[in-house]
């Protein structure tokens, strides 16, 4: 009961088929945001909040700071999930996209630490905005190769992620 295939025919079904992929890919790949400016208003929102911390603020004040931060970053990824408007299936998350995610908390908590811990060392008069400006440039520098680097393997059709 098999009907015989014609190779060219298969070749252009699998191109059209391919063709809409492609272009899937190369969407979320234009609305992913893989340059530093994408990160830009993170990152200022991480300065604020770091270099506010560092003052003697009353406890309701440190609070209130808190969760404007959590709002501000809340609104910025409402405001990015708006703006794409593709979303990858869950399978295409790799262990890349989660090794990416640990680490910067990782990177981002202790570089957070270790500055502080240097800002009282050395006892510098506004300690506060140099640990404020080194957390996030620090990001700035890594969070646009790591996103590149985790969705990098997106395209590959295999599923292995190279």
């Amino acid at each position: 009961m098999s009907t015989p295939v014609d190779a060219e025919r298969a070749w252009a079904d699998l191109q059209r088929i391919r063709v809409p992929q492609e272009r899937v890919y190369d969407e979320l790949e234009r609305c992913s945001g893989t340059s530093w400016r994408a990160h830009l208003p993170i990152a200022i929102a991480m300065w604020v909040y770091v270099a506010v911390s560092g003052l003697d603020l009353p406890k309701w004040a440190v609070w209130a700071v808190l969760a404007a931060y959590l709002v501000t970053l809340g609104a910025i990824g409402v405001r990015a999930s708006r703006r794409s408007r593709m979303r990858l299936h869950r399978s295409r998350y790799t262990w890349r996209t989660t090794a990416v995610f640990f680490t910067s908390a990782i990177a981002g908590g202790s570089s957070i630490a270790v500055t502080g811990w240097l800002v009282e060392w050395s006892r510098l008069a506004y300690g506060s905005l140099v640990q404020a400006t080194v957390c996030a440039g620090l990001f700035l520098l890594v969070t646009a190769p790591a996103n590149r680097w985790a969705f990098a393997p997106v395209r590959s059709y295999d599923g292995s992620g190279r």
